[in-house]
């Protein structure tokens, strides 16, 4: 059993998948942040979210979502996030 507070990792980590599961709709990486900044009552960058979603991407609980550019016709634009079902 460990001791102590959980690890700031553990924290935003869960609360990504918190505001994903409860979402209807797939998020992008800085309003992820923001709703994770708000939740934990902490300034979390959107570096930092970018980061626990590659982790998370990778362990397949979330999915990337790779939108079309909206003005380059055959190249992707915006990667929105949502969980795996």
């Amino acid at each position: 059993m460990k001791r102590g507070r959980p690890s700031k990792r553990a924290d935003i980590r869960r609360a990504i998948l918190g505001t994903l599961e409860n979402s209807s709709v797939p998020m992008t990486t800085s309003v992820l942040a923001r709703v994770v900044s708000e939740g934990t009552e902490s300034n979390v960058s959107w570096n930092t979210v970018r980061k626990y979603l590659r982790e998370l991407v990778e362990a397949n609980r979330v999915q990337p979502i790779a939108l079309p550019h909206s003005k380059k016709p055959g190249e992707t634009g915006l990667t929105v996030y949502t969980i795996r079902r």
